[in-house]
């Protein structure tokens, strides 16, 4: 089974830096700070396309200058404490590894920072494929699932998508891959629910329930 793992409010507990990062960048820029709550609704995009939901009246000067003020504050806040898993990742992870399953990550992440903190953890070459906002289609676009599934020669039906977004479900939805949503991310597991996952967790560890482990 090809499992692909949303990163932010999935497998690590980094929406309260992504938050604090982004509101530390607007007051930078001379700019009101958004709510909390706002800004949980565009964890899982890429960057860019999270900043234009954001700030969709700011130009695209000011949407660099507030790319890189975000940038630089999440490495600030990161450096001085790593984002922690969730309880229970990476046991389960190893559970799934040893069982034989591939194991990806599908993230609006850039690039640069996932490998980053991949050597960070010591996980530059725990995941079998990765795939980031900024080198394919952001999400809810399954382009990068599409990708995944190509480079491991596997169908839809034998891949499943996890994460905690709408945007995670959407994408996975639209080509016809099974889902899995946890309850514990950036939106509400109500929102999760009308895209039809196979599975809702309230722990990282009951994914080792889905029905479809023991086929």
């Amino acid at each position: 089974m090809l499992f692909i793992f949303d990163w932010d409010g999935t497998l690590s507990d980094s929406m309260g830096k992504i938050t604090k990062a982004m509101q530390l960048a607007a007051q930078d820029l001379g700019w009101e700070p958004l709510a909390d709550s706002v800004i949980h609704n565009i964890i899982g995009l890429g960057l860019p396309e999270a900043i234009h939901r954001l700030y969709p009246e700011i130009d695209a000067s000011g949407r660099q200058k507030l790319r890189d003020a975000y940038a630089a504050r999440f490495l600030a806040l990161d450096e001085l404490k790593p984002s922690e898993f969730f309880p229970g990742v990476m046991n389960t992870l190893h559970q799934l590894k040893d069982a034989g399953h591939t194991l990806t990550v599908a993230t609006g992440k850039s690039r640069k920072g996932l490998d980053r903190i991949f050597g960070v953890l010591g996980l530059s070459d725990f995941f079998h494929a990765t795939r980031c906002a900024d080198e394919t289609a952001s999400k809810p676009d399954p382009l990068m699932l599409s990708q995944l599934l190509g480079e491991f020669q596997v169908s839809a039906a034998d891949a499943v998508m996890i994460g905690d977004t709408e945007y995670d479900m959407d994408m996975a939805r639209r080509i016809k891959m099974p889902r899995i949503a946890v309850s514990y991310g950036a939106h509400h597991i109500d929102r999760l629910h009308p895209y039809e996952p196979e599975l809702c967790v309230d722990r990282f560890d009951q994914l080792l329930l889905w029905e479809r482990l023991g086929a």
